[in-house]
């Protein structure tokens, strides 16, 4: 019944679950999100009620809280119309992505889907432009046109984006690094990128 209503399933042992929840679970848990759901085509139409070209964040695979969070908050405050994620092996709404987002997990439409790949061909159809973050990118990301209808995708904490989610972008842009360290964390990276997105599209 549960996949039926397109609810992700997993069997593991008990001691994982003693590790999720310290009181009486009696072998069972579920996960729900602090606020629903919405749709794809939810996140476009939210951008077409205010006139504007679509600026959407993909999360590939991205796995903590915090950073969901964060970004979350900053996606607000930069005008995102929504945030996508894919529904495995990807971090959820929960009790501690509302508490970082400082309220924001109430505004920003948030998107679950089964296939990245596929959605991101499908934004594509429909006009938008697909951005990837990498750091092995040859283009800084100020130089790059991040006007009109954007897909900007965030990969992964530790690995990036993964194969397929990066060969189904249309340019690759990255963080140029001064210091020792060679990246940024998740949700800064995305931070800066969201805030050059915003200030093109605005043109100020």
């Amino acid at each position: 019944m549960a996949n039926e209503a397109g609810i992700f399933c997993e069997f593991t042992n008990s001691a994982k679950l003693d590790k999720m929840f310290s009181g009486r679970h009696q072998g069972v848990i579920a996960i729900a999100a602090p606020v629903a759901y919405s749709t794809v085509e939810e996140i476009l139409a939210a951008a077409e009620s205010k006139n504007e070209s679509p600026f959407i964040i993909l999360l590939d695979e991205l796995e903590d809280p915090q950073n969901f969070g964060a970004i979350l908050r900053t996606a607000d405050a930069a005008g995102v119309h929504g945030v996508i994620i894919p529904k495995r092996r990807s971090v959820s709404l929960t009790p501690t992505v509302a508490k970082i987002s400082a309220g924001a997990v109430e505004y920003v439409k948030v998107a679950q889907i089964v296939n990245v790949a596929q959605t991101l061909k499908n934004l594509r159809d429909a006009g938008l432009k697909i951005v990837g973050s990498a750091m092995d990118a040859e283009n800084n990301f100020y130089d790059a046109d991040l006007t009109g209808g954007i897909v900007l995708v965030i990969g992964n904490e530790g690995k990036g984006m993964r194969r397929l989610t990066r060969e189904n972008c249309d340019t690759l842009i990255k963080i140029p690094m001064a210091g020792k360290i060679n990246s940024l964390n998740a949700s800064a990276a995305a931070a800066v990128l969201m805030y050059e997105i915003f200030k093109q599209r605005r043109q100020f």
